[in-house]
């Protein structure tokens, strides 16, 4: 257990921080992009993170629960829940000028912006904060990056877990003195560009009751099997030359088109899904090549041409079939 020692004042906070942040947890049916939210809690927070209010609702998904050993919530106790539309402008109300916090953030943030796509709206969250990330930038001691054991670290007792509010509750909790051991060391603080859905497509895949086949421990993205990429890897993009078949795609930060129908319409053009950068990748698709994940860094590192995901469209349109 760390002991927080709260000497950063107003006066000594670092200026290039946010001036509010909104905590959230989120609950949900599975790991797909088809999947849906249960329940959802929100802690607004201060520029220096202190607990202004929270809010809390159940939400009805219109399907199967999913993993309800895992969350507690019945198809009988969501039946009478609100619709997400129902609750859309209460939940954005609550994230609007704040940076989004989440533990594991882009899984977070992905499953609220499709719900806001679903409900032919946005929600108003320009950037998120992911504390895992964060723990990483502080070099926390911790035995690995679940919740539970950031919570400990700061001494902050779990009541029930995957329960929205009450991670919301240990979230916001440890979330604080993270913040403030940050700002007595003026670390930059890992923000990443959130990017509204304009384009998003689900798969209505209606799994038994009790059963969801997208859920898979310790990771919030199904595991995909695509087929292998037939074609041999040309080499690198080369600015102002079309992209051909074979070349190693790898994407990193968000997209208005929904992450895996972007994937699939690359696989689709004949060119290889990266899950990493290596010297082997032909090209970085990210809208905020500024950003210091690992991705943008190693293509920084090993010069990978980079692209935003406009030009990246552009190019898709027209891909070289590879030599015979």
């Amino acid at each position: 257990m760390t002991v927080f020692d709260d000497r950063t004042t107003a006066a000594t906070w670092p200026a290039a921080y946010p001036q509010g942040y909104a905590v959230v947890d989120v609950e949900t049916t599975g790991l797909a992009r088809d999947d849906r939210i249960v329940s959802a809690a929100v802690y607004r927070l201060d520029a220096q993170g202190n607990v202004e209010d929270h809010w809390y609702t159940l939400v009805n998904p219109e399907r199967d629960p999913g993993p309800v050993w895992i969350h507690g919530l019945t198809s009988d106790v969501l039946e009478g829940a609100p619709l997400f539309p129902e609750i859309a402008a209460e939940f954005a109300a609550r994230l609007d000028g704040r940076v989004l916090v989440a533990h594991n953030a882009m899984f977070d943030w992905q499953m609220i912006a499709r719900e806001y796509a679903r409900a032919e709206s946005a929600a108003p969250v320009r950037q998120r904060l992911c504390t895992i990330a964060l723990a990483k930038e502080l070099s926390l001691p911790l035995p690995n990056h679940k919740l539970e054991s950031l919570a400990a670290h700061f001494g902050v007792v779990q009541r029930r877990a995957h329960n929205a509010l009450d991670d919301a509750r240990v979230l916001a909790e440890a979330f604080r003195p993270s913040l403030h051991a940050a700002a007595e060391r003026n670390v930059r603080l890992p923000l990443l560009e959130c990017r509204p859905l304009t384009e998003w497509a689900s798969t209505p895949a209606q799994p038994p009751i009790g059963h969801q086949s997208s859920y898979r421990a310790n990771s919030w993205r199904p595991s995909r099997k695509r087929p292998a990429c037939p074609y041999p890897n040309p080499g690198r993009y080369e600015s102002d030359k079309p992209l051909k078949q074979g070349m190693r795609i790898a994407f990193s930060g968000d997209t208005s088109v929904d992450r895996e129908l972007l994937e699939d319409r690359t696989v689709e053009a004949g060119l290889h899904v990266a899950t990493s950068v290596s010297r082997l990748t032909s090209l970085l698709v990210t809208n905020d090549p500024d950003s210091a994940t690992s991705k943008t860094v190693k293509a920084k590192s090993f010069g990978t041409p980079v692209v935003d995901e406009a030009a990246y469209a552009q190019l898709l349109r027209d891909v070289t079939p590879a030599d015979g």
